[in-house]
């Protein structure tokens, strides 16, 4: 029997509703792999601010910290949406990524085989989908400095900055290249080289990371006409690797599946001997305020991610793999949250296909 300490972050709109069905499936796990998770809850987000006029207060930081893994819902909504506002729910997840040092974000965008219609494109094109997008998640425009906005006699002004260093590229090539040798050994480097000088810095460096792995292809594309292949031969890809904003947009491909509904992601850190480590995992849907409360959310991106967390920070790789199976099985008996519901499925509530997939385990 081996125990674990987890902090929940629900968050905002449907955060709750779908971390509640991830607690069900764990809860199912506990008793048949004969485990122990001790979960503790705290707020973030909007419902932060709302609570205690921050979005990400440093007691929260802190039980991160000491964690074995964060499982963390969804932040924001219309009521925070402000762009002049000097506090954001985003503050939560950003803050929780740099103070944790989660430096890589890992995205799967896989296709079920019984949902292959529900994608905007031809099945032919969807065939052997199959890919992990790594996204480097605490540098470039997102976090360098100067990042401000100002008036003068011109008009408004505004500055970011894209700022990359050789060991931030470095480490988070590495991850996508062990990645890579566990599944089909080619890495796709995406960089916008040929007009930026960080994408120059961070071509250079995937060559000489590539070196060191041998087995692995290595292949170099720009962010532009990776977004075309996205669309065009989508299952060429095995595992992407790009900096901080071209991931954000690129991670979009979790589309190809029919719905973000569906999509899970890892935020890592450093890692032990093992492989394994403290992570933060959530779905990458957002808080959908138009539907929170509605009970129509889909559950599935968030027992993925738990599932996930159980591979990546606990070593628990048959556990997570049953997770996964039942996931597959209450959509090949087809099972559907409205997001994903076609001709011939069963439309199910919120907790009735969290329900369905603890059942199956």
């Amino acid at each position: 029997m081996a125990a674990f300490n987890v902090l929940l972050t629900p968050g905002d709109g449907i955060g709750p509703e779908v971390l509640e069905e991830s607690l069900k499936v764990l809860g199912r796990i506990e008793k048949r792999f004969h485990h122990e998770f001790h979960f503790e809850g705290e707020t973030i987000g909007g419902a932060s601010i709302d609570k205690h006029g921050v979005a990400l207060r440093p007691e929260v930081i802190s039980k991160a910290k000491s964690a074995a893994a964060v499982l963390f819902g969804a932040v924001g909504g219309p009521k925070w949406d402000d762009p002049k506002a000097t506090v954001r729910p985003e503050d939560a997840i950003l803050g929780m990524r740099k103070q944790l040092g989660l430096f890589a974000n890992l995205r799967p965008v896989k296709i079920h085989p019984e949902m292959i219609g529900e994608s905007t494109l031809k099945p032919d094109v969807l065939d052997g989908v199959d890919m992990v997008v790594i996204r480097e998640l605490t540098g470039g425009l997102y976090f360098g400095r100067p990042q401000k906005r100002w008036e003068n006699a011109r008009g408004r002004q505004g500055v970011d900055t894209l700022r990359y260093s050789e060991k931030e590229v470095e480490r988070v090539c590495h991850v996508a290249f062990r990645l890579a040798r566990q599944r089909r050994k080619k890495v796709t480097s995406v960089d916008k080289a040929n007009v930026l000088r960080t994408g120059q810095l961070w071509r250079e460096v995937a060559k000489e990371v590539g070196q060191q792995y041998p087995d692995v292809e290595l292949e170099h594309i720009l962010v532009d006409a990776c977004a075309m292949y996205l669309i065009r031969r989508p299952a060429s890809f095995d595992v992407i690797v790009t900096e901080n904003m071209f991931g954000d947009i690129l991670t979009e491909a979790a589309m190809l599946a029919g719905s973000m509904g569906m999509m899970p992601s890892a935020s890592l850190g450093k890692r032990n001997k093992n492989g394994t480590g403290s992570g933060l995992y959530e779905p990458i849907h957002g808080s959908a305020p138009d539907i929170t409360g509605q009970k129509k959310a889909n559950p599935l991106a968030m027992i993925l991610s738990a599932a996930m967390m159980l591979r990546l920070s606990m070593g628990l790789e048959a556990e997570a793999a049953a997770i996964e199976q039942a996931v597959d099985a209450v959509i090949k008996d087809g099972y559907r949250t409205p997001d994903i519901a076609g001709k011939g499925t069963q439309v199910v509530d919120t907790a009735k296909m969290g329900t369905l997939v603890a059942e199956r385990l």
